[in-house]
């Protein structure tokens, strides 16, 4: 990303931008130990995936949602916490230069807390997604059983990939400096609009590939990571946007030999 090397280059991290860096990546780290254990628990006899691998279709108690809930707000902010660093850390210098300190943290915390209401926002429609594909027998083992379903999962998005709505709410995720100098307005509350408005562009850039989990296994942390590591990556190399068209191209073939297979 050339914005975020050049606001950064030939500057060392403040010590208020390493405090925040250390934050984060300790939160996401937390977050994939949490997976690790909910992931045993699960598949461990009697556990949810188990008695779905069984070919147990039962309701979900309270307790069951809660915890398919939990499931997927942990793994949004594993997956999303780190290309979501370069924004943080530009806001947070921004804020350093604009406001005192008791005013930039709080903008700060609201920013981080409205990205993460979006996304707990779409855990909540995942996990009632889940609910109905299990319901329907279309989802045993958090795993697609449906070829059609598969296939067409791929192929959306596989074509999202190359649709423009793609392409720019990834520039925005791509160009933190950018997005910043648009919304930016010199007062606290800005920190929440800001927040809400980068929420809803990663989530615009990256729901159809979250999608790509009911097809691999919702629980299975090898394809998490896989996914978690090319968003990143769509968001951080300079030829990202192509990156993103040629994954495109390849979950399209991935689609077409579903069907034809």
């Amino acid at each position: 990303m050339a914005e975020p090397q050049a606001a950064t280059q030939g500057k060392r991290l403040t010590r208020e931008q390493l405090l925040l860096l250390f934050c984060l990546l300790a939160l996401t780290a937390l977050a994939w130990l949490m997976l690790l254990r909910m992931a045993r628990d699960m598949s461990a006899p009697g556990g949810m995936a188990d008695a779905a691998m069984g070919g147990m279709i039962m309701p979900w108690s309270l307790a069951d949602a809660l915890l398919m809930f939990t499931m997927w707000v942990v793994m949004m902010l594993g997956m999303m916490l780190p290309s979501t660093l370069p924004m943080l850390l530009i806001y947070q210098q921004m804020l350093r230069k604009r406001m005192p300190a008791p005013q930039r943290h709080l903008a700060l915390l609201l920013f981080c807390s409205a990205y993460g209401l979006v996304w707990v926002g779409f855990a909540l429609v995942a996990t009632v997604l889940q609910w109905a594909l299990e319901q329907l027998a279309l989802l045993p083992g958090m795993r697609s059983s449906s070829t059609a379903l598969g296939a067409g999962l791929l192929m959306v998005a596989g074509v999202y990939q190359w649709l423009p709505s793609k392409a720019a709410c990834l520039e925005h995720c791509r160009g933190p400096l950018h997005f910043l100098l648009s919304y930016w307005r010199p007062d606290v509350l800005c920190g929440w609009r800001m927040g809400l408005a980068h929420g809803a562009y990663c989530v615009g850039c990256c729901w159809a590939l979250m999608g790509l989990l009911f097809v691999v296994g919702v629980m299975n942390l090898f394809w998490v990571a896989v996914i978690a590591a090319f968003i990143l990556l769509e968001k951080s190399l300079p030829q990202g946007l192509w990156l993103s068209r040629l994954c495109g191209l390849l979950l399209l073939g991935w689609s077409l030999w579903l069907l034809l297979g």
